[in-house]
């Protein structure tokens, strides 16, 4: 890498790190998301992505402030901005990889657009 040597430098540097290439699930697994049954809804996120070979990134997050919607999942496709789901179910869950995740269909389940992305506070 190159010397940065101003601050458009650096903009255009951080730019190109958060370009994604990879679809990423991120399932809030705090406390509260816990408590309304977010760790089986992980595992079936995991299990079922990887046996219908999609190429998705599944991690866990914190507290996403929808403590009402528990469980909540954050999908990030590639381009795009994130749309969290809230109550998410195993149900829920298999519509949200057949439907946005293969195909870029929102599910219903979307949590109004007051979210913002950790990379957009920065």
């Amino acid at each position: 890498m190159n010397r940065l040597q101003s601050i458009e430098d650096f903009k255009n540097y951080k730019s190109s790190l958060q370009i994604q290439s990879t679809i990423r699930v991120k399932v809030a697994l705090a406390t509260c998301s816990k408590a309304a049954g977010a760790e089986p809804i992980l595992e079936f996120f995991s299990q079922a992505i990887e046996k219908r070979g999609i190429d998705a990134e599944v991690s866990i997050t914190g507290c996403m402030g929808y403590c009402y919607a528990e469980p909540t999942v954050e999908v990030t496709l590639p381009g795009k901005q994130p749309v969290v789901y809230g109550n998410v179910t195993r149900e829920k869950a298999d519509l949200i990889i057949e439907k946005h995740l293969k195909h870029g269909e929102i599910v219903e389940g979307v949590i109004p657009a007051n979210y913002q992305n950790i990379n957009e506070l920065s």
